[in-house]
């Protein structure tokens, strides 16, 4: 299919030149959209019979052969991405469903669901609204830009994945690779003066109507933790990982065992790249050396250490 990037001001290189993707623009890409169904940003398959058809025209005219019995939806479910956060990410939040369809005007909202590809070491991520913090204390903190007064911080590390509500603030990066799966939607409330496109100021008018927003959709009770997921076996050497799962971003892989070692440098081989039925799929699965630790299937010189201490909650 076609992807779609995205150049905001917080991206790099880092999709281009750790996971071999071509053709992308020799600008900072943020995200590449790799499978959408959004208004504006629609995939279209490139190749095969289907050739020249858009994701919405596919699902239309194959829906059981693409979905599976008894799918009823308007349009495919769900939009996957490479996100690249050379830089970090405005804190943000994406509406929950009921908050979509109530203050939006949307039929849904945004949970989604990361998958750590790469992190540098010392790597976090903020998510969630700390234990004990008021909605007039989160309001004065996103005012005066002390995200660290009032959300959570927690250590990222290659090959764990995070289910992120609908509702729940959160940001990530610098050196941070993901890939992110999450339903088909490009609402989102941020709390940054400046633009995310470009990085051009925000006025305070316009800063204090973001944040009205933004706090009419904030779950202040949402504080996710990252998993390795669950590991099984499942024979002749490889084992599935169930990464995540939750009504809108379901997500698995599959990777080598020992008789099958992921040896080849970036981008990733072909048989370390997961693969889930029916609703999604996302590379960098955890794979597992000799040795049983567990390394990412985009190797870097070193990962480096694990972030110190507990996440504040």
């Amino acid at each position: 299919m076609t992807v779609t990037a995205k150049p905001l001001v917080f991206g790099g290189h880092a999709i281009a030149r750790r996971l071999g993707k071509r053709g992308l623009p020799d600008w900072n890409v943020a995200e590449t959209w790799e499978c959408s169904a959004v208004e504006g940003n629609l995939s279209v398959v490139t190749n095969g019979p289907l050739a020249g058809r858009t994701l919405h025209q596919v699902l239309s005219d194959h829906t059981e052969a693409l979905m599976g019995a008894g799918f009823s939806g308007a349009r495919f479910p769900l939009l996957t991405k490479f996100i690249d956060a050379t830089g970090t990410l405005p804190v943000h939040l994406h509406a929950d469903d009921e908050a979509a369809r109530r203050l939006e005007g949307q039929p849904n909202g945004k949970t989604e669901a990361w998958h750590v590809l790469d992190a540098a070491p010392g790597a976090t991520a903020l998510c969630g609204v700390k234990r004990g913090v008021t909605a007039d204390g989160l309001r004065a903190a996103l005012e005066a830009q002390d995200f660290d007064a009032v959300l959570r911080r927690l250590p990222v590390r290659a090959g764990e994945t995070l289910y992120v509500p609908g509702g729940t603030l959160h940001s990530f990066g610098p050196d941070t690779l993901v890939y992110e799966i999450e339903q088909t939607s490009d609402i989102q409330q941020h709390a940054m003066r400046w633009n995310m496109t470009d990085g051009s100021p925000v006025s305070d008018e316009e800063h204090r109507s973001r944040l009205d927003m933004l706090m009419r959709q904030a779950d202040l009770e949402s504080r996710p933790d990252f998993t390795p997921g669950l590991s099984i076996a499942v024979g002749d050497g490889v084992e599935r990982v169930f990464l995540c799962a939750g009504p809108t971003s379901p997500s698995n892989a599959y990777a080598p065992g020992p008789r099958n070692p992921c040896a080849s440098p970036s981008p990733p081989h072909r048989s370390c790249r997961t693969s889930a039925p029916r609703y999604g799929y996302g590379p960098g699965p955890r794979a597992r050396n000799s040795a049983g630790r567990r390394r990412s299937c985009c190797p870097r010189p070193a990962v480096g250490p694990r972030s110190p201490g507990p996440p504040t909650s």
